[in-house]
């Protein structure tokens, strides 16, 4: 990708989310910075992208896409998030993982929406339970990591969120 294309990107995200340039900059760069790097005149480094990939919320991957590591290196940093207990953050990137590893972020995906499900049941957040033990049932079925165990788990917490929910 070309410095013209990811400055479009990244201006886009920031549009998106309704940000300034001030906001998004903080005290990491400056507001100039930004204006260049979104106009194509300037290329950010790489900490850089892990910084504005942070603040406007869309995966390092894809405002560096052109490189064939990347994939292997998203997949790690999911995976530390996956041990971490960062379940929200891996479900935000259900729509823009690397094509390329699709099975292996099935996995992880119904993985995640499992262990968010039993924490929103314990919260008493009964429709969210419900939601997120569905989708890791939809998850659990995918690939080659299809895994009836998780979908099995699933099935119980989703039956007892209804369970909880039908009791008002």
């Amino acid at each position: 990708m070309n410095s013209v294309e990811l400055g479009r990107k990244i201006k886009e995200a920031r549009i998106a989310r309704k940000m300034t340039q001030s906001e998004v900059v903080g005290n990491f760069i400056t507001r100039n910075m930004l204006s260049q790097i979104e106009s194509g005149t300037a290329t950010p480094s790489i900490k850089t992208l892990e910084y504005l990939s942070r603040v406007l919320d869309i995966p390092l991957f894809q405002l560096i896409p052109d490189q064939k590591d990347d994939s292997i290196t998203i997949l790690n940093r999911v995976k530390k998030h996956l041990a971490e207990g960062a379940y929200d953050k891996i479900l935000k990137m259900e729509e823009g993982y690397p094509p390329e590893l699709q099975d292996e972020f099935w996995a992880i995906f119904a993985n995640a929406s499992l262990r968010l499900a039993k924490q929103q049941l314990r919260s008493g957040i009964y429709q969210d339970a419900a939601r997120l033990s569905h989708k890791a049932m939809e998850y659990a079925e995918k690939g080659i990591y299809a895994n009836s165990t998780v979908k099995s788990e699933s099935i119980i917490i989703l039956n007892q969120a209804a369970e909880k929910l039908s009791r008002g």
